[in-house]
């Protein structure tokens, strides 16, 4: 194993992009940053650096552990990073909708049809 790793390679090879090309475009587009700087797709990773990267709109932080020759599964993934992401806020509940009484607002269909029968526009006959 070699002492560093292009951070794009990296980041492909821990799973966090689908593809390596994926992973060059985010390192492009600023969504990776190494050590709080923003990285360059061939910018170099070594062991124990911090990498930031933005995935879905939010921010993951993890420390790197081991530098991955090649893709591998996901469990062979996890044992090159440790994950420092903070957990996430607690979800604020929103109140229940409020549900119209009975009788009240636009009547329902049954309804409907029982006035059209008592004003004698039957369209059933």
């Amino acid at each position: 194993m070699g002492e560093s790793v292009r951070v794009d390679t990296w980041v492909w090879g821990v799973r966090l992009a689908k593809t390596r090309s994926q992973a060059t475009a985010a390192c492009r587009a600023g969504h990776v940053r190494v050590n709080g700087a923003t990285a360059k797709a061939a910018q170099p990773v070594r062991l124990g650096d911090e990498v930031r990267v933005r995935l879905h709109g939010f921010d993951r932080v993890y420390r790197v552990t081991g530098l991955p020759l090649r893709r591998g599964s996901a469990a062979e993934a996890a044992k090159h990073f440790e994950d420092l992401t903070p957990p996430a806020p607690p979800r604020v509940e929103r109140p229940a909708p409020v549900l119209r009484d009975r009788g009240a607002g636009r009547p329902t269909k049954r309804e409907r049809r029982e006035l059209d029968r008592l004003r004698g526009r039957d369209v059933e006959s």
